[in-house]
């Protein structure tokens, strides 16, 4: 099988590859979360340096680096295109706990981008 850099990867090296990419996205989720989290602060320079924001920058950068190793062998077509499942985890995070409103149109964008993952992913 040839990797994205030209060099033949084993299945189980880009099984690893795929592992460090649903990590990356997972910890981006936590990110997000964290983020999310810290907007509750009165002002900007308090959400800047409280914890919450701190630790989810560090989250997303924690992301980052699973992503550049994930891209190694992964496709960038494939990877990148992956990353949209964060929008549908993000997208339940955002009702269940922070009782944002869920519409129709929300439904259906987050069913297209399931499918569209899916389709990528075979």
């Amino acid at each position: 099988m040839k990797s994205s850099v030209g060099r033949v990867a084993s299945p189980n090296s880009l099984r690893l590859h795929y592992v460090f990419l649903w990590s990356g996205i997972v910890i981006g989720v936590g990110g997000q979360w964290m983020l999310k989290a810290g907007a509750a602060a009165p002002d900007l320079l308090s959400q800047l340096l409280s914890a919450s924001t701190i630790a989810g920058l560090v989250l997303y950068g924690a992301a980052t680096v699973c992503y550049l190793i994930a891209i190694r062998r992964i496709p960038i077509t494939v990877a990148f295109p992956s990353i949209s499942v964060s929008y549908i985890v993000i997208l339940a995070m955002g009702v269940i706990v922070f009782g944002e409103s869920l519409s129709l149109a929300k439904l259906a964008g987050t069913g297209l981008i399931m499918a569209g993952v899916w389709l990528l992913n075979r």
